[in-house]
């Protein structure tokens, strides 16, 4: 064996070449990686005794992509380019040899291969469009070469991983070999090519499957439209579905440079920067200062839930889901009736869809026993109270739960807002107290804030993050204050949303607005979607507010045909002029001028205060990171994914322009906009939220 470099070696198996890949952890397209690819490949054809060359990587894993920490900066090493063009015009077979995952620029590699052969677990895709970009090595032009137009239209704005059957029945891989055994299959296969003299087939040159979709211009037609509501405000989808539509209608070093000139624009955008800092946000929430990776973390075999609404009958499908026993105590049998009736329903409609059998169904509602009696959570590992937002009601369950659960087990609240402290201080352990906030419907809903108290211990910080992980949640810890991160931040948008409608903008305006921003809807529809009547209390409500002679008419949102909205009978909205008639009214009577409000006052009015907040939330240490505020909003309020989160797009428009706009607001409108300290202290240093140290 000769060692290329520090991370590839050149071996021989009789007069098969195996070049062996070893980068750790994934084996991603570094400046080393490559370079010692291309030297790799130049010895292996210039030795003549040597009749093909297979690839194949060490650890758990093929190439599993670009080394994207290498993303603007100055390029080093052989390109990319120049390894494919290597492989590609190598004079003997050469075959990639695959299992973990092929991703990305990993499968581009493949793709320049001859041949592609796949142990049985292993995983193909081109997942660039996650990030906000498209395979820039060619992968648009050569996979519908391959795999055919529609089926590369699919993979490439999905970003899907395809298993190794339905590669190899697609032709993507050519030879399914055993598990555990890739080397020697590989070898195996590359013998099998020399032997068959088979022709080495460079994907570039196979066009039958790009000609047969020549001319038909409503096969990418009918994809935009099937999948517009699920691409809308990103860019990469429609770049991917461009270059697709070059590799048919361009020959394919034309292609190549519709690809890379695409790619240019994408990956010095804005949208691919949020979303890239995304993917590492993803990462780093869950690394926590002051708690080590070796933590001791408790057990949790059994968990028990104080409410069977619909908070928590939803929290106790996350836990049944992962397989952990839950038993749900509610005061009343009827109650606990109609809890366990929605879970069997909810699991019996995704059965219905296809996602679970029936076995599945009956597996996971076995797991979920209902009680009348807190006693019969005295051996849980975890409980979690999720009753009515009320002060008193909370602690007189934690009370009761201190005198009832086991020692060492933990006890949590699903509050959204109140003191945990508090609730924390009727009990003999507060060290045992933790807030996990989940968000609703909480077996969809990605989110879980973990609320930690002034006394909660390492141990139940770090179960608690590590039980979200189990239950598939993305968890950022957070501290208390009203609202904690993600409420206390919503508080500000839905502050300014009701001042601006008694400025004149009206609720739809508002809205579109937030939607074209790239919000799922505004806060007037969200509003009606939710119910206007929710801590509503008809006999307490004298037509006080909009909210209140809309709940007094019976508006009470989309369930009654009208709310800020009017609905028809698919609930589908429209402006309603009773609505409008009412605020204009309220407004009159308030003595305001009403006047016109662009957009662009919209947008910042109610973005820019959430960003204010956010740091504010940063200064007193309610957050660790900008980066983790970011990830709460993006998995817990519907924030546009490819704008990055609040404190990333702060720094995307610029903080000067966010502080400047908030000192004008508070001369005009007073305290409420009073900027952040920190706001002020990093835009005075040129600084970003992105710069921020830990403690800072």
């Amino acid at each position: 064996m000769t060692a290329i470099n520090d991370v590839t070696d050149l071996s021989k198996d009789g007069d098969i070449a195996v070049l062996t890949l070893n980068s750790p952890p994934v084996n991603a397209l570094s400046a080393a990686v490559r370079d010692g690819l291309a030297e790799g490949f130049r010895q292996a054809i210039a030795d003549d005794s040597v009749k093909a060359i297979v690839l194949v990587c060490e650890g758990k894993t093929f190439i599993a992509g670009a080394d994207i920490s290498e993303f603007g900066k100055a390029p080093r090493g052989a390109s990319l380019f120049d390894v494919q063009n290597a492989m590609e015009n190598s004079p003997k077979p050469a075959i990639a040899a695959i299992h973990g995952t092929a991703l990305g620029g990993g499968l581009e590699v493949a793709l320049s291969c001859h041949y592609r052969v796949a142990v049985p677990s292993a995983r193909c895709g081109l997942p660039e469009v996650n990030i906000g970009l498209l395979p820039g090595a060619g992968g648009t032009q050569r996979l519908p070469r391959i795999v055919g137009v529609e089926k590369a239209l699919e993979m490439v704005t999905s970003g899907q991983h395809v298993p190794a059957k339905a590669c190899l029945e697609m032709g993507l891989v050519d030879e399914i070999v055993p598990e555990g055994k890739l080397r020697d299959g590989a070898v195996a296969f590359a013998r099998k090519v020399v032997a068959e003299k088979r022709p080495l087939k460079k994907v570039r040159d196979s066009n039958e499957k790009v000609e047969a979709a020549r001319g038909k211009p409503e096969i990418f037609a009918k994809f935009r439209k099937d999948n517009a509501r699920k691409f809308r405000g990103f860019l990469a989808p429609e770049y991917n579905i461009r270059c697709i539509e070059a590799a048919v209608e361009k020959p394919f070093d034309e292609g190549i440079k519709v690809e890379r000139e695409l790619f240019r624009e994408l990956v010095t955008g804005n949208q691919s920067a949020a979303q890239r800092h995304v993917f590492f946000a993803e990462r780093s929430v869950w690394k926590i200062p002051g708690i080590p990776d070796d933590t001791q973390t408790i057990p949790v075999n059994k968990v028990g839930i104080i409410g069977a609404g619909t908070m928590g009958g939803g929290i106790a499908m996350n836990f049944a889901n992962a397989g952990i026993p839950v038993t749900i105590v509610e005061m009343q049998q009827e109650a606990l009736d109609r809890g366990l009736s929605v879970i069997r329903k909810n699991y019996e409609n995704t059965a219905k869809r296809g996602r679970l059998t029936m076995d599945d169904v009956e597996k996971r509602t076995g797991l979920i026993k209902g009680s009348l009696k807190l006693e019969d959570l005295a051996d849980c590992d975890l409980t979690i109270e999720a009753v009515y937002e009320n002060m008193d009601v909370k602690k007189d369950i934690f009370r009761k739960l201190d005198g009832i659960v086991k020692q060492g087990a933990i006890l949590a609240t699903n509050t959204s807002a109140l003191n945990i402290d508090q609730i924390a201080s009727v009990t003999k352990r507060p060290e045992a107290v933790i807030g996990l906030h989940f968000f609703s419907p909480a077996n969809v809903m990605r989110l879980l804030e973990v609320v930690r108290a002034d006394k909660t211990s390492n141990a139940v910080i770090a179960t608690s993050m590590q039980i979200a992980k189990k239950i598939g949640k993305i968890a950022a810890l957070v501290g208390v204050c009203p609202g904690f991160v993600g409420n206390r931040i919503l508080a500000q948008r839905q502050r300014e949303a009701q001042k601006l409608m008694f400025e004149g903008a009206m609720p739809w305006d508002i809205d579109r607005v937030l939607y074209d921003f790239g919000f799922p809807m505004g806060p007037f529809a969200m509003s009606d979607l939710a119910g206007l009547d929710i801590g509503w209390i008809k006999e307490k409500s004298h037509g006080a507010t909009i909210r209140d002679v809309l709940c007094e008419m019976d508006r009470r949102g989309q369930k009654t045909g009208a709310g800020y909205y009017d609905y028809d009978e698919n609930r589908n909205a429209k402006p309603s002029p009773v609505t409008e008639k009412i605020i204009k009214d309220f407004v009159t009577k308030s003595g305001v001028n009403p006047r016109q409000i662009s957009d662009e006052e919209i947008l910042e009015r109610t973005i820019y205060p959430m960003i204010n907040e956010g740091a504010k939330i940063l200064e007193e240490g309610k957050a660790i990171r900008a980066s983790d505020i970011d990830i709460v909003w993006i998995n817990g309020y519907g924030w546009p994914v490819y704008r990055g989160g609040p404190m990333f797009y702060g720094d995307t428009i610029g903080l000067d322009k966010v502080l400047a706009k908030m000192k004008l607001w508070q001369a005009q409108m007073g305290d409420a906009y009073k900027p952040s300290a920190l706001l002020e202290r990093l835009v005075a240093e040129g600084k970003r939220f992105q710069d921020l140290k830990q403690g800072e």
